[in-house]
Order: C-alpha cells, then structure tokens, then sequence
C-alpha cells in the first residue's frame, strides 16, 4: 500500500494549518541561517577593506579606534601625531612607502580624507577610471560609490549639526573633484580624497601657507618642508621582519604602531563568542519550535482518531499507518526546513547589503557548509522526533481509536 495519497490528502484537507506549521519552522531556519552566513561574510569583508594597510601609526591611546577611523573611515577625534615623527619615518630604514591618513571633515555625507596620491591609487593599483589623479592642494579624487560629477566644487565642513550644532561650520577652503577612482569594496569608496598639503592649509596647520601659495605640482610633502600634525600614518614594510621592527620601534610615549589584524582579531573574537551564542540559541530555538509542532501534530491525530481506527480495522498494516503518519510530520519539518534555508539566503544578502551600505565594505552573505550543516541536522533531529506522534498512534487500541475524540 502507497501512504503517500494520505498524506497528500490530509496536506489538501488541513492545507492553512500545514502553512502555517512550516511558515514558523521556515521563519525560525531563515534567521538563524542568516545570522550565521553574516558573521562569516563580515570577517571577510572586513579583511579584504585592511588589505592595503600594513602598519598604522598614531598617537599614544586606543588601536581599536585607530584603525576604525583610518581604515574603516569611521569619523572620531583622534590625537595627533607630531610632524617629526612623519619626516622621520620617511628616513627609516625597510620602509617602502609612507603616507600620512587625516580623517578630519565631510562633505554631503561622505568622510574628506587627507593623503597622498600615491596612497590614494595604493601605488597605481587602483586605476582613475574617470579623470586624473589630483595634482594640486585644492583637487579631490572621488570615490566610486560617490555621486559628484568631474569639476564640482567641494567645500568640507568639520562636523555636523546633528552631531555638534555649535563646533559644525565649513571651512573657507574649496577643493575641484578632477579624478573617480575605481571600487576598492572599502569604505574608501564613499571618501573624498584631497591632498594632506590642503587639509593642513584647511586647518591652518600648513606652518602658514595658504592654497595659493602652494606648488601646482605635488610631490611628498617631507620634501618641500611643509609637514603638518596627522592622525596617523601608514606605512608599507619591506619585509615581514621590517614590520615587527618597525611596530616595536614606534611603540612608545610619541606614538602606537598596530596592525590591522591585531583589531580585527580581536573583534573577531568578540564576534564569534557572540556568534556561537546565537547559533546555539538559534538551534534551541528550533528545536524547540520542532517538538511543539510535533505536539501541535499530535493533538490534529488526536482528532483523526477514528479514520486511523478504522484503516486499521479494514486491515491496514501497522507500519503503513506508521509510515502515512511520520511521512506527514517529516514533511511539514521538511519543507520548513527546506523554505528556511532558502529564505535565510535571500534574507543574508539584504543583510549584507544593508551593512555594506552602513560602512561602505562589500559584504556577500552565502549560506555555506556551516549553515547546511545545521540545516541537515536540524531536519534529522525533526525527523527523529517524528517518530513519536506516530508510535503514539499505533500503539493505541482500533476500539480506541474508533471512538470519538
């Protein structure tokens, strides 16, 4: 005998019901899914936007906000570094490049970042797709991900009203967009990027020069003499030995010396503590949502008692009634299961959208062996749990059965 026309049957019979049963699993799979897809896309993201970072320099106090300002862009009022320890770094032997980071104003939402131009193409890696690189203290480059056409002009403002109405003004500097860099997947990719030369005249910190009276062709600052105070410098080692010597020489009461990944490590810590914690509150969760409905589906044979009964008293083997009963509570975990782990997909991408736009990294959330893992496991544990409301049923007695609920 074929249990399976039953089960379609009582699919058709009891269909809002059965919706309902596998729409909860469906909800409760697709976020545990998607929270644990996220975590993993989001270390990624982070590390892949650290890449051209190898050492960050800054003035003795927090690493952690050292390298969320200058690497991730997020706006916070560090100290500064004095301008010898920039012109002496220059000078330092196993370093191959230096450039000072200020992360100091806005404009239209998007962070003004002072550097070099070098830095802002790391080294002609990444092209100009529209324009030129600047050349001029009052040039911006522009990233990919923001909206200003080539010749706008550009008049950062330090703070703003939302978040200091009385310290929030514009500066009387104005800097001409002559460049769009391509996407680097980093929040570099909101930035407006001008010379350090002008955000030191923007601040009145250019030991006296103005705009104007500034080289038209920009060159290391440490050659023209004109060294300003930066919130930090990065700088690029020669060697993996060179790092380490370079972050123990510049520990100490003028500056910090991190690498990105010491952060990162550390928020990642924090970040898979956290994680597990969800994915084992996650998994209890369905659990849990498993064994109520296998309740909910015990108390719907409850009812079906006398058409069970009378199966078995036409002559129906016990395993067929077995079989027609755990076929249909394996079923609604399955196809919870199943409609879940898809959901959580397309619920993990909108998430990794959402955050990408947060924080300007390109996080892609995919569902990955982890996650299917514990999809599979959760759809063995249901199935397991299925067989209970099913022995229940055929232990009982036909007259049993046959009697009114």
């Amino acid at each position: 005998m074929n249990p399976f026309p039953l089960v379609v049957a009582e699919f058709r019979r009891n269909w809002l019901g059965s919706a309902a049963v596998i729409a909860l699993i469906a909800t409760a799979v697709a976020l545990g899914v998607a929270l644990s897809a996220q975590e993993g896309a989001l270390r990624q993201a982070s590390a892949r936007a650290a890449d051209r970072f190898d050492l960050v320099v800054g003035a003795p106090g927090g690493p952690t906000q050292l390298i969320l300002t200058t690497v991730y862009l997020q706006p916070a009022a560090l100290d500064l570094l004095p301008a010898a320890v920039l012109e002496r770094l220059q000078g330092t032997p196993g370093t191959v490049s230096v450039a000072p980071v200020a992360v100091a104003d806005s404009y239209d939402g998007h962070p003004v970042v002072g550097t070099t131009a070098d830095f802002a193409t790391d080294g002609g890696r990444i092209a100009v797709v529209d324009g030129r690189r600047f050349s001029r203290a009052d040039e911006a480059l522009v990233g990919s991900a923001v909206d200003l056409p080539m010749g706008t002009r550009v008049r950062p403002a330090h703070g703003s009203p939302a978040e200091n109405i009385i310290e929030s003004h514009e500066h009387g500097h104005v800097f001409t967009v002559v460049g769009r860099l391509a996407a680097t997947a980093s929040p570099w990719d909101r930035a407006i990027i001008v010379p350090i030369e002008g955000v030191w005249a923007m601040h009145d910190q250019s030991v006296g020069e103005s705009d104007a009276e500034l080289p038209a062709a920009l060159g290391p600052p440490w050659q023209s003499g004109r060294i300003g105070p930066v919130p930090a410098i990065v700088v690029k080692p020669r060697t993996v030995a060179d790092a380490y010597r370079l972050r123990s020489v510049l520990r100490g009461r003028e500056s910090i010396a991190v690498f990105p990944a010491e952060v990162l490590t550390q928020l990642y810590a924090v970040l898979g503590s956290v994680g597990e914690i969800v994915a084992a509150l996650s998994l209890a969760l369905d659990l849990l949502l498993v064994a109520t409905v296998l309740l909910v589906v015990t108390a719907v044979l409850a009812a079906r008692r006398p058409a069970i009964g009378a199966l078995r008293a036409l002559g129906a083997p016990p395993m067929f009634v077995f079989a027609t009963i755990w076929l249909y509570s394996a079923a609604l975990v399955s196809g919870g299961v199943a409609i879940g782990f898809a959901g959580g997909a397309i619920l993990a991408q909108a998430m990794g959208a959402t955050v990408g736009a947060r924080f300007g990294i390109d996080v892609v959330a995919v569902p990955g062996a982890h996650e299917a893992a514990l999809a599979a496991m959760l759809l063995v544990a249901g199935s397991i749990l299925a067989v209970l409301p099913s022995l229940t049923t055929l232990r009982a007695p036909v007259r049993r059965l046959l009697q009114a609920p």
